[in-house]
């Protein structure tokens, strides 16, 4: 006797289905079977109702995201829509969200426009959530937002909304090396900001990425491009890079944690490389040798100053050139990945997943057959002569 797949009442379709001695006993083993309830409860009380069942379950969670539509905003919803929780996404341009829609189920990816410097927006975008992620970032300064409108004031004002509306969760994407005494102001805003929202909601969890690398990233797309050739530091910067997925990961790991409130997490890979150590597995794993060339300091800082003001396109900053010149930092207090059971994979072993586009195609062309390859493809083919 055929069973119903879904029990969407308790008892709704099995009870003219089954004889009543069997209804006892079969239809609750069906039931948990097809669908798992759970109900969680939050840190301040909120009574939350998870149904597991992949994409189509309902998580019971909100969150926000904000910087969503960059590099590591698609693994954390990816991550979170999949498993059923609403995910809302404020979003600055209407092009750079389309890959997001895909992520979860549909309704589970909610799209909210909004401004960082209006706090309505803002406002609007947490009013509802459970957990608030900021990923908001940004490399170089642009006509409309500098370094600190966005590191500081934006996590501010992003925090304060947090608070307003007692929301349950609020973690923030900040950055390896950051300190407040650095000679890069990227680091120094970032440590600015940490600052900011830890007095606004001092249970803030902090997460602080090495250099990711991926399919989109800034690291391994940018070594093997044909752009990157010209250096300040003869590629001697040394950091340890992670994977997004593993950062994803541990984003997922924190939100469904409620003990990871208020720490400190240094995400960051197995093995600390060179720039030139890095620049050297992607000339191996592209079969190219790139060649750049070294301009000191002091002339290549003012340049990117007035080219970055001066082209509409990114072309880098007085202070990126500066960071070239900083190694990466770790902070001996911080938790990390051991923290949260998570093994991150070594950079070394990803190099031909997101290299391989880089190779030039006769790499993949089949050699011209030998005779006796010729020979041995013929006995395998029938084909008829009068034809």
């Amino acid at each position: 006797m055929a069973l119903p797949r879904h029990c969407a009442r308790s008892g709704a379709t099995l009870t003219t289905q089954l004889p009543s001695t069997a209804r006892a006993s079969v239809l609750p083993k069906i039931c948990t079977r097809n669908i798992q309830q759970d109900v969680r409860i939050t840190r301040t009380g909120k009574p939350i109702l998870t149904i597991a069942g992949g994409r189509s379950s309902l998580g019971g969670f909100t969150a926000t995201v904000f910087g969503a539509t960059g590099f590591l905003g698609r693994y954390i919803v990816n991550r979170l829509a999949r498993n059923g929780v609403t995910v809302v996404v404020p979003f600055r341009e209407e092009m750079g969200k389309r890959h997001l829609k895909v992520t979860g189920d549909l309704g589970r990816v909610i799209f909210m426009e909004f401004d960082l410097r209006n706090t309505q927006s803002i406002d609007e975008s947490v009013r509802h959530s459970d957990i608030v992620f900021n990923l908001i970032g940004k490399d170089y300064p642009t006509k409309n937002f500098d370094l600190e409108d966005v590191h500081v004031e934006g996590a501010e004002r992003i925090a304060e909304a947090v608070a307003k509306y007692d929301v349950d969760r609020f973690v923030h994407v900040s950055s390896h090396s950051a300190d407040k005494n650095s000679t890069s102001e990227f680091y120094r805003t970032k440590a600015l900001g940490e600052e900011v929202v830890k007095s606004i909601y001092p249970e803030t969890t902090i997460v602080r990425p090495a250099p990711m690398f991926g399919h989109e990233d800034r690291l391994l797309n940018v070594i093997a491009g044909n752009k990157n050739w010209i250096t300040s530091n003869w590629l001697q910067q040394r950091s340890r890079p992670v994977h997004a997925i593993d950062v994803g990961a541990a984003l997922e790991q924190i939100f469904q944690d409620d003990t990871t409130a208020g720490e400190t997490y240094e995400l960051y890979g197995p093995t600390e490389y060179s720039m030139a150590e890095i620049a050297h597995l992607v000339d191996k794993e592209i079969w190219k040798h790139r060649k750049r060339i070294n301009i000191p300091k002091s002339i290549m800082k003012p340049a990117a100053k007035y080219m970055n003001k001066l082209l509409w396109w990114p072309v880098g900053s007085e202070d990126e050139v500066e960071r070239e010149f900083i190694d990466q930092v770790i902070d001996p207090n911080a938790k990390t990945f051991k923290d949260l059971d998570i093994e991150p994979v070594d950079l070394r072993t990803m190099t031909y997943e997101y290299l391989k586009g880089f190779r030039s195609s006769s790499y993949y062309d089949l050699p011209p057959q030998t005779e006796r390859e010729k020979r041995e493809e013929k006995k395998y083919l029938h084909v008829i002569d009068d034809q």
